[in-house]
């Protein structure tokens, strides 16, 4: 059961809510549910870089010792681009980041993956939000992340920090 599907990203799926409904929680109910095969399994953020690939193999083994599913999240970077059309005043275009296509294809070839059955999610906006809405989603047991190497994490904070204060279960960091 090996393979990898592409969702479109957050910001383009989440339902409007409707003020005048009377259950404001029907909007969310509407969101599209997730495979049961991958209820309980282990969340593990993935970009390609090398402290994610060291997430993504604790993830694998992680997931083939429970026997459960593995979700491998990709946020996307949505790059604001200013357009600017003579007299009219700029406008923020959002650029999609085809970098989760790639990414997928290269997991799709991994011999690595072949023993436990794992599904590619994409996903837009703010990477630790993303990370606990789908592990939220999903119900996970876990939700695997690499460390942060570089001057942007000590000075914003790195995401498994950030993502180890506010997530509601447990956040594993692999350095």
């Amino acid at each position: 059961m090996a393979g990898h599907e592409f969702f479109e990203p957050a910001d383009r799926k989440r339902p409007v809510a409707d003020p005048t409904a009377a259950d404001p929680l029907a909007a969310e109910e509407s969101h599209p549910s997730c495979d049961p095969a991958f209820k309980h399994g282990v969340v593990v953020g993935f970009d390609g870089s090398t402290s994610s690939e060291r997430a993504l193999a604790y993830a694998i083994g992680m997931a083939h010792r429970s026997r459960s599913g593995l979700i491998i999240v990709h946020v996307a970077n949505r790059l604001p681009t200013t357009v600017w059309a003579g007299c009219e005043p700029p406008v923020f275009v959002d650029v999609p980041d085809h970098r989760t296509e790639v990414l997928g294809l290269e997991l799709a070839c991994a011999d690595y993956l072949a023993e436990v059955p794992w599904i590619l999610v994409e996903r837009g906006g703010d990477i630790c939000h993303e990370l606990e809405e789908v592990g939220r989603e999903y119900e996970a047991d876990a939700i695997v992340v690499g460390s942060t190497h570089g001057i942007v994490g000590r000075i914003f904070g790195s995401v498994a920090g950030r993502l180890a204060k506010r997530a509601q279960r447990p956040v594993i960091v692999i350095p």
